[in-house]
């Protein structure tokens, strides 16, 4: 696989992996700019035709970059909209990124590397890099930030030019090798293994700015969390935090299988979306909404005793009108996306006359993600990976995603020869326990079906 390759995967030394000569070129998922045009006018956007697998050139790293293998990633909804070259081509980002000129030229290319969770270990550092050393265990944040803008300092998130690594900028995650600012950097928790790494940092960081950050929701002791698309990754997360930071959470699923990966996390109220009547005509009917947001309602306040002080919102078009309506007085809507589509309407006499508030959340500043990381190293939140992918079935992997088949996260195996490898710390895992640290493993069936076309590497 070449001397560098062959350098971490037998945990050389720091000085061993920096002798080893850099390949000119290294294996990724990514797409082509030739077919941003595939899908115009076709229903089915079947991203097992757009995502590429094949050698892309190695990029030359700018002064405050590391260069990561990538020993795993994960699969994210932001590579199924790059995917289906969605709402626009991630190509059209590339071109803006690149007109800041510098560095940024790099990343405007025929080929867009997609990926936007990482898992991995350092091979280069870059000239202006000091924190950080070759041979280190890292987890990636995917926010990319601006150091230089005045606004960054206060909150990342707000910059101007902060973008969604991996979806607006290139040389990614789902590849042998990855580009990372040294801003995006966190130590890997040590008692998990690559692939259980790889499945936290977008959707965990995430799902953590939206309820427990200050400029999220700030939830609180005792609050009622509404969690819409509790069994996905996201979904997944704002559960634990709920429980964890002594909360109620009320999960909305779509089947029984989806219900048992609730109970497994401990969540006991669990709502099937077929009984509140959701589909996704009722958002072009104002009454509809009402009328499914008075069945939601009811069937909280009868589990729980009030309605959600907080709604965790990312589904968006058919869900928000009802979210909207179903918050506590007082309460907040906070969403972070819209991947059933983001053209929302609600009826806002909810929304002034009784106080709600509707907060947008993107990704997470880097000390969320710190903060969000310790909870992981103590144990209090796991892991939400449900089945294990290599590199080389990626696209059936994102297939699953776009088709709402997966549980929790897909993981993908990059250049970790096999699954449960990484671990450092192998008695915080035994104190924690396997169980306890892979709720989901294996709830994520059919992928090695005739549908979806792939072979999951650790069939459960």
């Amino acid at each position: 696989m070449g001397q560098l390759t062959d350098a971490v995967l037998s945990n050389a030394t720091a000085a061993e992996i920096a002798a080893a000569p850099l390949p000119e070129e290294y294996f990724a998922a990514h797409l082509r700019v030739e077919d941003a045009t595939m899908f115009e006018g076709v229903v089915d956007k079947d991203v097992r035709k757009s995502l590429r697998l094949g050698h892309v050139p190695m990029p030359e790293l700018a002064p405050d970059e590391v260069l990561v293998a990538v020993m795993a990633s994960a699969v994210n909804y932001n590579t199924v909209w790059s995917a289906m070259f969605e709402p626009m081509s991630s190509f059209r980002y590339l071109k803006g990124l690149a007109r800041q000129g510098g560095w940024a030229k790099r990343h405007d290319q025929p080929f867009h590397v997609v990926g936007s969770d990482c898992a991995g270990v350092i091979v280069r550092t870059g000239s202006g890099v000091r924190r950080w050393e070759i041979g280190q265990h890292v987890v990636v944040s995917p926010a990319y930030v601006d150091d230089q803008e005045p606004t960054t300092h206060a909150d990342g998130m707000l910059g101007g030019d902060q973008k969604a690594w991996g979806f607006e900028t290139n040389f990614e995650a789902l590849a042998e090798f990855t580009v990372v600012r040294a801003t995006q950097l966190i130590p890997k928790p040590a008692h998990l293994t690559w692939e259980e790494a790889a499945s936290v940092p977008l959707c965990a960081g995430t799902a953590y700015r939206m309820l427990v950050s200050e400029r999220g929701a700030n939830m609180k002791q005792g609050d009622v969390v509404l969690v819409w698309g509790a069994a996905g990754g996201l979904g997944g997360y704002a559960v634990q935090y709920v429980r964890n930071g002594g909360g109620i959470p009320v999960a909305v699923v779509g089947s029984e299988r989806k219900a048992e990966a609730m109970r497994r996390l401990g969540c006991e109220v669990i709502l099937n979306r077929t009984e509140i009547g959701i589909t996704d005509e009722i958002a072009d009917d104002p009454k509809q909404v009402i009328r499914a947001g008075v069945r939601l309602g009811e069937m909280i306040n009868e589990q729980v005793g009030r309605a959600p002080d907080i709604v965790f919102e990312h589904i968006g078009r058919p869900t928000f009108g009802i979210s909207v309506f179903v918050a506590q007085r007082g309460g907040t809507v906070v969403t972070c996306g819209s991947s059933a589509g983001y053209q929302h309407s609600f009826d806002n006499r909810y929304l002034w006359m009784r106080l709600k508030r509707i907060i947008g959340s993107h990704i997470a500043n880097l000390q969320e993600y710190w903060d969000a990381h310790r909870l992981f190293e103590l144990g209090h939140i796991v892991p939400t990976m449900s089945a294990v992918y290599p590199l080389t079935d990626v696209a059936a992997a994102c297939r699953l995603v776009q088709a709402n088949q997966q549980i929790g996260k897909i993981a993908v195996r990059c250049l970790a020869p096999r699954a449960g490898l990484g671990v450092t710390n192998p008695e915080l895992r035994e104190r924690i326990g396997e169980d306890r640290l892979n709720p989901w493993r294996g709830l994520t069936t059919g992928s090695d079906g005739a549908e979806f076309g792939g072979q999951r590497d650790d069939p459960a």
